[in-house]
């Protein structure tokens, strides 16, 4: 099987080809897609086919997308772009992605989304089958432009789509842990963060891509137990500001997601239950 992965020199991108290219059976092999070729050096030593050119340029895809028999979308804009850049980036390359895709004779495809796309919470764990309705502040247009194009891409025929929706992810050096400072330090003591280890985000990518019978499924990819604004101030050796137990917390069900759903039919147990987990295993 050829894959092509997007977004491969991003946070989750960059950790995801290696497992993916360590797994790989006899015959199968990785094609990755980038705008500069000087950062995809470390993944071509691993054995990546390198594709130097844009995702919102057609022959770029054409050559990318050329024996494909799997695409796993990562490529993504949110943190410091304009709307319409994440608009474009995020929705209108990712379906002109999948429409090329079925044209090229591509199987399967594997949307990466977020948990932001459900919105507001709902007094409960958020699953797969609630509506999404993306909205606030964070990011400007991120979450409603990856809601609409897992819609989008949904929708296409002739393609077996599937979408994983990522909670925040951390570890292996990633900056997002101490990034989560730029929000909890104005947060309520209990106001929860659900995260997912890079390790457990590529486990599910894979779940995802390998299954048989999950065309048109959407599954939550995510830990056990959602960290506090106390949890990642600890984490990120912050003294507490005696505010933060003033606050209350606006939405206490805000991203929490549950995850029995790919427990259930793909198998999926994370490999680091909680944050606290991952620092006992030196894997922050």
């Amino acid at each position: 099987m050829l894959t092509l992965v997007t977004g491969t020199t991003g946070q989750v991108g960059s950790r995801f080809v290696p497992r993916l290219l360590r797994q790989a059976q006899a015959g199968d092999q990785v094609r990755i897609l980038v705008r500069d070729g000087s950062k995809a050096s470390g993944l071509a030593e691993l054995g990546a086919q390198v594709v130097i050119g844009d995702l919102r340029d057609d022959d770029a895809l054409g050559k990318a997308l050329a024996g494909v028999d799997a695409v796993v979308n990562i490529a993504a804009a949110f943190r410091g772009v304009s709307d319409e850049e994440a608009w474009a980036v995020n929705h209108d390359a990712a379906l002109e992605l999948g429409r090329a895709s079925v044209a090229s004779g591509v199987r399967r495809f594997v949307q990466v989304s977020t948990v932001v796309v459900y919105g507001t919470g709902r007094g409960r764990p958020l699953t797969e089958e609630d509506p999404t309705v993306p909205g606030g502040l964070m990011w400007g247009a991120y979450a409603e432009s990856k809601a609409q194009a897992e819609r989008a891409l949904l929708s296409l025929e002739n393609l077996d789509v599937r979408v994983g929706r990522l909670a925040f992810v951390y570890g292996e050096g990633d900056p997002h842990l101490a990034q989560s400072m730029m929000w909890a330090g104005d947060w309520a003591a209990t106001q929860r963060l659900q995260m997912v280890h890079h390790a457990d985000a590529a486990q599910g990518l894979l779940r995802l891509l390998h299954a048989p019978g999950a065309e048109g499924r959407v599954y939550n990819i995510a830990d056990d137990t959602p960290v506090t604004a106390v949890d990642l101030h600890q984490l990120n050796r912050i003294d507490l500001p005696p505010a933060l137990y003033d606050r209350t917390d606006p939405d206490p069900w805000l991203c929490i997601t549950s995850t029995a759903r790919i427990r259930r039919e793909l198998g999926y147990r994370p490999l680091y239950p909680s944050v606290w987990t991952a620092l006992d295993a030196g894997a922050l």
